[in-house]
C-alpha cells in the first residue's frame, strides 16, 4: 500500500448536489458531517438556494446535519443563519476532535456518520483518521486564498494516485 492511500477519499464526486444521499440513507447512515467553503458555496459565500434546498431535501431523507468548519464563529453562523444546522466552527480539521463534536451533536457514531468536503489534507485525512466514510467534492470556485491554492497543489500527486488505484480495480 502506497503511502498516499492513507489520503485517498472513500468516493469522489463532481460536487455535494449530485451525491446519491438516498443511497446513503438506505445503507444506514443518518448524520451528514459537510465542510462549507467551497464545497457548498464558494469562499466566504452566505448560503445560497441552492444549498438551502439541498440541507432541506436532506433532512426531508431523514439526516441530522452539522457545518465542522475551520472558519471562526461569524462565517460559520452567517452561513448557517438560514439552515440551523449544527455547527462547530474552528475545528481544525484535521484533528479528530472537530468530528467527534459534530458526532455528539447529531447524536450519530462513526459507522452511521457521512463527510463530505472539498480538501483531502483537512477534510478527507481528518474524516480517515477517524474511519469515518468520506466524500471528496471538486471545489466550487477556482478563486481561492493562496494557502489553499498551495495545498492543492499538493493534492495532485495524491488524486493522480488514486485514479490510477481506482483504474486498476475495475
Amino acid at each position: 500500500m502506497s503511502l498516499l492511500s492513507y489520503f485517498y477519499p472513500d468516493e469522489r464526486q463532481s460536487s455535494a448536489y449530485v451525491i446519491d444521499y438516498e443511497d446513503f440513507y438506505a445503507q444506514g447512515y443518518r448524520g451528514i458531517i459537510f465542510d462549507i467553503d467551497n464545497t457548498l458555496v464558494p469562499h466566504d459565500a452566505d448560503a445560497d438556494e441552492r444549498s438551502i434546498a439541498l440541507m432541506a431535501r436532506l433532512r426531508e431523507i431523514g439526516f441530522d446535519l452539522c457545518f465542522v468548519s475551520n472558519n471562526q464563529k461569524e462565517r460559520v453562523e452567517r452561513f448557517n443563519r438560514e439552515i440551523g444546522a449544527h455547527v462547530v466552527i474552528n475545528a481544525h480539521k484535521p484533528m479528530k476532535g472537530g468530528y467527534l463534536r459534530g458526532m455528539a451533536l447529531m447524536g450519530t457514531h462513526l459507522k452511521n456518520t457521512l463527510y463530505v468536503g472539498d480538501q483531502i489534507y483537512t477534510d478527507v485525512w481528518g474524516a480517515k483518521r477517524l474511519g469515518m466514510r468520506n466524500v471528496l467534492t471538486d471545489p466550487i470556485d477556482p478563486k481561492e486564498e493562496i494557502q489553499i491554492v498551495f495545498k492543492r497543489l499538493l493534492e495532485k500527486p495524491v488524486l493522480r494516485s488514486f485514479e490510477k488505484a481506482k483504474k486498476k480495480e475495475v
